[in-house]
């Protein structure tokens, strides 16, 4: 079996290193990314909370116009 060169042993090891340094930082990344996304599913409830409230508002505004009108109507049949 052939001597393996310097320059091909040396190779190997630098790309170990930087295959182990981005290792590291990928689980960094995939922790930051889990944040985000945290993040970003709390503020949708927070909006799809506002915005269901929002709904009941109109919808309560929409059966008080109703439940007037349907006794105007029947005030003046009378």
């Amino acid at each position: 079996m052939k001597p393996v060169p310097a320059r091909l042993e040396h190779a190997v090891l630098r790309f170990r290193r930087h295959r182990a340094r981005s290792a590291a930082l990928s689980g960094l990344k995939a922790a930051a990314f889990r944040a985000a996304v945290e993040e970003r599913l709390r503020s949708l409830d927070d909006d799809v909370h506002e915005l269901k409230g929002r709904l009941n508002g109109l919808i309560f505004v929409v059966l008080g116009a109703v439940v007037t009108q349907v006794i105007l109507s029947l005030m003046k049949a009378a």
